[in-house]
């Protein structure tokens, strides 16, 4: 069996883990001689489907604090030793699965340096296993991210110990490269994957909307902040909006996210209850279908989201977070400039603002999807190919250096 090692840290909602996830069953589906072993700190990975032949370590929960600033979540330890009990139990799962490949989430060092003592051991023992990071589109603004990076030395990490550098996006949208002012050392093992196509819906646009009771001339919006965390704003400012001007054809639908605070998901509720033509639920399996059969989606502006929403091509009204990263916003702002979809910045977000943008999209709900600009979508495969999973030969390993460490140092059409 082929091994691969997945690090997913995921310390703040579903996306990361999420994506990875999508790796991963991609993989396994194109060489059915794979095992993977993914690592992660997402506290919702016992409530995801896995495929067969994947596995996971869970390690114990983080969160963020502030920028770059992190907290244990639940243990109550301190932050170094839950950093070291992290960075012992990665280590062991690397010296003891022996990957072929390690694919790294966002981070190259892993959250507070996790990853240094697994890199180099992989360095010294595994000279043969490949190793590659994953990156999104967007990391954050240049004005944050160069000298995060550069502080963190996460340049010398790429020249040092991986093999490619995967980015998930296209660089007509958002080149890393230039934006983050990357050296050409680390910029040449850069490969634009494209975008993550979302799996295709199990269902039909007829089925879904009869299983929640839509009827055929009702137009249907789903609100979906992700994993909820911090979307209460976006579902409570949809609900006002209802009660200011309700319309008797229009069903919604509004999933909370499973990380929502119980308090708020309760208010909710009770505030949705008000509304006939309103359903309040916390999570669903089946939101990729409620998406298709929606003729607008209300979301964040999260990378996941934005690939569902892509896939699906269809209409959007984005609000994105802007704290305490601009990562959403600066997406939101550039496919919103391409006419993907159209966005509210959040410090502007009202009911009256967004049920205006809810009627004007819904009076363009019917545009056919091949008048949608188009982007490439076919990240999946190129991360396979990039990885020489599925094709018969594998690809040369890059001769590495040894390195040593002692220690843990280290104009879009808006409503505005």
């Amino acid at each position: 069996m082929k091994r691969v090692f997945v690090y997913s840290h995921d310390t703040f909602g579903l996306g990361n883990i999420r994506r990875m996830l999508a790796i991963c069953e991609h993989l396994i589906d194109a060489d059915k001689n794979l095992s993977i072993l993914l690592i992660t700190g997402s506290p919702v990975i016992h409530n995801l489907r896995l495929p067969p032949r994947l596995d996971y370590i869970k390690l114990p929960c983080l969160t963020r604090s502030a920028y770059e600033g992190y907290e244990v979540k639940y243990l109550g330890t301190e932050l170094d030793e839950t950093i070291r009990l992290r960075s012992d139990l990665i280590l062991s799962a690397v010296a003891n699965f022996k990957p072929d490949v390690m694919l790294i989430d966002k981070k190259p060092y892993g959250v507070k340096n996790e990853l240094m003592m697994a890199l180099n051991y992989a360095q010294l023992h595994l000279p043969k296993t490949r190793v590659a990071l994953v990156l999104r589109d967007i990391l954050d603004s240049t004005e944050r991210t160069i000298p995060v990076w550069r502080k963190n030395g996460y340049f010398d990490a790429i020249n040092l110990f991986f093999d490619q550098v995967l980015v998930m996006g296209a660089p007509e949208v958002f080149d890393l490269r230039a934006e983050y002012d990357w050296p050409e050392s680390a910029a040449e093992k850069v490969s634009f994957c494209g975008y993550l196509q979302r799996r295709q819906t199990n269902q039909s646009r007829r089925q879904v909307r009869e299983t929640w009771r839509v009827a055929n001339q009702e137009k249907l919006v789903l609100v979906t902040p992700g994993g909820g965390q911090d979307g209460f704003e976006i579902l409570s400012t949809y609900l006002d909006g209802l009660e200011q001007s309700p319309l008797p054809e229009r069903r919604s639908i509004l999933v909370s996210g499973p990380e929502m605070p119980t308090a708020q998901k309760e208010f909710l509720q009770r505030a949705a209850a008000k509304f006939p033509n309103a359903t309040f639920c916390e999570f669903t399996n089946d939101l990729m279908n409620v998406m298709n059969a929606a003729d607008l989606v209300i979301s964040m502006g999260g990378y996941n989201t934005v690939c569902e929403l892509l896939s699906l091509n269809k209409r959007a009204i984005v609000i994105p977070r802007v704290r305490p990263a601009r990562e959403q916003l600066i997406r939101a702002e550039r496919m919103a400039a391409r006419g993907l979809f159209s966005f509210i910045h959040p410090d502007q977000l009202t009911p009256s603002k967004l049920q205006f943008a809810v009627a004007t999209e819904l009076s363009r709900a019917n545009v056919s999807a091949a008048a949608f600009p188009k982007l490439n979508m076919n990240a999946l495969s190129a991360i396979a190919s990039s990885l020489s999973i599925g094709v018969s030969e594998p690809a040369p390993a890059q001769t590495k250096t040894v390195v040593r460490f002692n220690s843990f140092a280290p104009a879009a059409v808006a409503f505005a």
